[in-house]
Protein backbone atom coordinates (compact mmCIF):
# COMPACT_ATOMS: atom_id res chain seq x y z
CA UNK A 1 0.00 0.00 0.00
CA UNK A 2 1.29 3.48 -0.81
CA UNK A 3 1.54 6.30 1.68
CA UNK A 4 -0.78 9.26 1.02
CA UNK A 5 0.88 12.46 -0.17
CA UNK A 6 0.56 15.38 2.23
CA UNK A 7 1.04 19.10 1.50
CA UNK A 8 4.51 18.89 3.08
CA UNK A 9 5.50 16.35 0.38
CA UNK A 10 4.73 18.73 -2.49
CA UNK A 11 7.51 21.11 -3.54
CA UNK A 12 5.48 23.12 -6.05
CA UNK A 13 2.36 23.04 -8.16
CA UNK A 14 2.64 23.12 -11.93
CA UNK A 15 1.53 26.36 -13.58
CA UNK A 16 -0.70 24.18 -15.77
CA UNK A 17 -2.60 22.77 -12.78
CA UNK A 18 -6.13 24.19 -12.63
CA UNK A 19 -7.00 26.31 -9.64
CA UNK A 20 -9.52 24.61 -7.40
CA UNK A 21 -12.10 27.31 -8.16
CA UNK A 22 -11.84 26.46 -11.87
CA UNK A 23 -12.89 22.84 -11.43
CA UNK A 24 -16.59 22.44 -12.23
CA UNK A 25 -18.34 19.09 -12.50
CA UNK A 26 -20.78 19.23 -15.40
CA UNK A 27 -23.69 16.91 -15.80
CA UNK A 28 -24.17 15.26 -19.19
CA UNK A 29 -25.79 17.36 -21.91
CA UNK A 30 -29.56 17.42 -21.48
CA UNK A 31 -29.46 16.92 -17.70
CA UNK A 32 -31.19 19.65 -15.70
CA UNK A 33 -28.61 21.75 -13.89
CA UNK A 34 -30.71 24.25 -12.00
CA UNK A 35 -34.15 25.66 -11.49
CA UNK A 36 -34.70 29.21 -10.28
CA UNK A 37 -35.35 32.76 -11.38
CA UNK A 38 -33.87 34.30 -14.51
CA UNK A 39 -33.42 38.02 -15.00
CA UNK A 40 -32.02 40.05 -17.87
CA UNK A 41 -29.41 42.74 -18.43
CA UNK A 42 -30.59 46.33 -18.50
CA UNK A 43 -29.83 48.21 -21.70
CA UNK A 44 -27.27 50.34 -19.84
CA UNK A 45 -24.83 47.39 -19.97
CA UNK A 46 -24.68 47.46 -23.80
CA UNK A 47 -21.03 47.57 -24.89
CA UNK A 48 -19.58 47.03 -21.41
CA UNK A 49 -17.06 44.23 -20.90
CA UNK A 50 -18.32 40.89 -19.60
CA UNK A 51 -16.27 38.74 -17.22
CA UNK A 52 -14.68 36.83 -20.11
CA UNK A 53 -13.57 40.07 -21.83
CA UNK A 54 -16.23 40.24 -24.55
CA UNK A 55 -18.37 43.31 -24.94
CA UNK A 56 -22.00 42.78 -23.94
CA UNK A 57 -24.25 42.68 -27.01
CA UNK A 58 -27.95 42.65 -26.19
CA UNK A 59 -28.72 41.09 -29.59
CA UNK A 60 -26.52 38.03 -28.96
CA UNK A 61 -27.84 34.95 -27.16
CA UNK A 62 -25.56 35.06 -24.12
CA UNK A 63 -25.92 34.86 -20.36
CA UNK A 64 -24.21 35.20 -17.00
CA UNK A 65 -23.94 32.31 -14.54
CA UNK A 66 -22.06 32.19 -11.25
CA UNK A 67 -20.12 28.95 -11.80
CA UNK A 68 -20.52 27.44 -15.27
CA UNK A 69 -17.38 27.71 -17.41
CA UNK A 70 -17.29 30.42 -20.06
CA UNK A 71 -18.33 28.99 -23.42
CA UNK A 72 -20.80 26.51 -21.93
CA UNK A 73 -24.10 26.34 -23.82
CA UNK A 74 -27.30 25.97 -21.82
CA UNK A 75 -30.94 25.64 -22.77
CA UNK A 76 -33.10 27.92 -20.66
CA UNK A 77 -36.75 26.88 -20.44
CA UNK A 78 -39.49 29.08 -19.03
CA UNK A 79 -41.47 26.96 -16.57
CA UNK A 80 -44.58 29.09 -17.15
CA UNK A 81 -44.63 29.21 -20.97
CA UNK A 82 -42.38 26.25 -21.98
CA UNK A 83 -40.52 28.58 -24.39
CA UNK A 84 -36.82 27.81 -24.71
CA UNK A 85 -33.64 29.55 -25.80
CA UNK A 86 -30.04 28.32 -26.07
CA UNK A 87 -27.42 30.73 -24.73
CA UNK A 88 -23.65 30.77 -24.31
CA UNK A 89 -22.22 31.66 -20.89
CA UNK A 90 -19.86 34.65 -21.18
CA UNK A 91 -20.28 36.50 -17.89
CA UNK A 92 -20.58 36.04 -14.12
CA UNK A 93 -23.72 36.68 -12.12
CA UNK A 94 -26.47 37.18 -11.23
CA UNK A 95 -25.66 38.53 -7.81
CA UNK A 96 -29.25 38.84 -6.59
CA UNK A 97 -30.43 36.18 -4.15
CA UNK A 98 -32.71 33.59 -5.76
CA UNK A 99 -31.64 34.29 -9.34
CA UNK A 100 -29.70 31.61 -11.22
CA UNK A 101 -29.00 33.24 -14.61
CA UNK A 102 -28.89 36.70 -16.20
CA UNK A 103 -29.92 36.68 -19.85
CA UNK A 104 -29.10 39.04 -22.70
CA UNK A 105 -32.00 41.13 -23.98
CA UNK A 106 -32.40 38.86 -27.04
CA UNK A 107 -32.54 35.71 -24.90
CA UNK A 108 -34.97 37.29 -22.44
CA UNK A 109 -37.16 38.48 -25.30
CA UNK A 110 -37.24 34.95 -26.78
CA UNK A 111 -38.66 33.69 -23.47
CA UNK A 112 -41.10 36.58 -23.10
CA UNK A 113 -39.18 37.81 -20.06
CA UNK A 114 -38.74 41.42 -21.17
CA UNK A 115 -42.25 42.21 -19.95
CA UNK A 116 -41.33 41.10 -16.42
CA UNK A 117 -38.40 41.54 -14.05
CA UNK A 118 -37.78 37.80 -13.63
CA UNK A 119 -39.32 34.40 -14.39
CA UNK A 120 -38.93 30.85 -13.14
CA UNK A 121 -36.73 28.78 -15.47
CA UNK A 122 -34.91 25.49 -15.78
CA UNK A 123 -31.33 25.40 -17.07
CA UNK A 124 -29.77 22.39 -18.80
CA UNK A 125 -26.40 22.02 -20.50
CA UNK A 126 -26.44 21.30 -24.23
CA UNK A 127 -23.75 20.57 -26.79
CA UNK A 128 -22.32 23.56 -28.64
CA UNK A 129 -24.74 24.93 -31.20
CA UNK A 130 -23.61 25.73 -34.75
CA UNK A 131 -26.12 28.60 -34.78
CA UNK A 132 -26.90 30.03 -31.35
CA UNK A 133 -29.62 32.29 -32.72
CA UNK A 134 -32.23 29.68 -31.86
CA UNK A 135 -35.32 30.06 -29.75
CA UNK A 136 -38.53 28.10 -29.75
CA UNK A 137 -42.00 28.25 -28.36
CA UNK A 138 -43.61 25.44 -26.45
CA UNK A 139 -44.74 23.56 -29.55
CA UNK A 140 -43.20 22.55 -32.85
CA UNK A 141 -44.62 23.98 -36.09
Amino acid sequence: MSTPITPADVDSVSDNAPAQSQIVALRPAGAALQTGHASWYARKFEGRRTANGERYNGHALTAAHRTLPFGTYVRVTSLSTARTVVVRINDRGPFVKGRVIDLSYAAANALGLTRAQSMNVQIERVEQQADTRTASGGSES
